[in-house]
């Protein structure tokens, strides 16, 4: 597969379709038992607020691959992904309720590089608040 979206087609400033991804308590075991990662901050509200935490939080690693979904999907392939990075700077914190929190996810063109190449800048949000800071991509076009 390669990504359907074409460079020359692309210009600084294209905005990717916008996404929001539901997070509930459920998801988080779910994530946890796919990843292997048990750290009671993420299913144990006792535990998550004994250490400082409003409550239960989603993984981050789980809050990052969210957010690349935006940039997947506008490409049309995974594989186009070059490089990825993040800065966590506010936690997902999912309540122990039917609704959990949401990730609402925008990305923009912010460059167009060598080699076919673009850089997406993602904006992540929960609650009203930026939960990825630095969060880009860079994606190798047709």
């Amino acid at each position: 597969m390669a990504a359907t979206i074409s460079y020359d087609d692309v210009e600084v400033g294209t905005e990717l379709p916008a996404r929001t991804f539901p997070v509930t308590r459920a998801t988080l075991v779910e994530y946890a038992g796919a990843s292997g990662d048990f750290n009671p901050i993420h299913w144990n509200e006792k535990f998550a607020t004994e250490v400082g935490l409003p409550d239960v939080i989603a993984h981050g690693m789980f809050t990052m691959a969210e957010a690349i979904r935006v940039v997947t999907d506008w490409a049309g392939d995974p594989g186009a992904i070059a490089e990825y990075g993040v800065r966590f700077t506010k936690p997902v914190v999912v309540p122990n309720d039917e609704k959990g929190a949401t990730i609402e996810v925008s990305g923009k063109v912010a460059a167009k590089l060598d080699d076919r190449v673009v850089r997406v800048d993602l904006t992540a949000v929960s609650d009203g608040q930026k939960v990825l800071g630095m969060a880009r991509a860079l994606v190798r076009l047709a």
